[in-house]
């Protein structure tokens, strides 16, 4: 299978709009990581730390959930590999590995956990938003902080 620049061109879009997503969400960055959804956009993420998958309509709906979770002395890294992605015009699809560790000292917990993401994407303008996406979780660990013997040293969310 050959691709010709364009298509290529799509694809390198698509790879930074997805390393945005997660740039932004664990930069709070919350204009930003809207941003990167189309209004119209739906989320489920399988997490089950919070009880039951969690399932979003509409660009608002995702931020708003985000930028309320994400909140206090929570740390987040969200990193993602091995993109597949498939272009068809306007609309493209994806499939992304993810691993991630959420830190919430003032509850010591650290929650680490790997997933595949499966993502649909349409150009709108000329340009990408992720319209739909979510993930599986391979696994998803939760650990107490401090019978771990884990020392926050550095914390960009913490107060002075």
């Amino acid at each position: 299978m050959s691709l010709d620049a364009a298509a290529l061109a799509d694809i390198h879009d698509i790879i930074t709009l997805k390393y945005r997503y997660g740039r932004c969400l664990d930069n709070r960055l919350w204009d930003e990581f809207g941003e990167t959804l189309s209004e119209d956009a739906t989320a489920r993420y399988g997490t089950v730390t919070q009880g039951e998958p969690l399932h979003f309509d509409g660009r608002a709906a995702i931020v708003d959930y985000m930028r309320t979770s994400l909140t206090g002395s929570i740390v987040s890294t969200h990193t993602f590999g091995n993109p597949e992605i498939v272009v068809d015009g306007d609309s493209a699809t994806g499939s992304w590995s993810m691993s991630d560790v959420v830190i919430a000292p003032d509850f010591d917990t650290v929650i680490t956990g790997t997933s595949y993401y499966s993502d649909r994407y349409r150009r709108i303008d000329g340009r990408w938003y992720i319209s739909h996406t979510e993930y599986y979780r391979l696994y998803e660990a939760v650990a107490p902080m401090g019978s771990s013997g884990m020392q926050l040293i550095a914390n960009r969310w913490a107060t002075p």
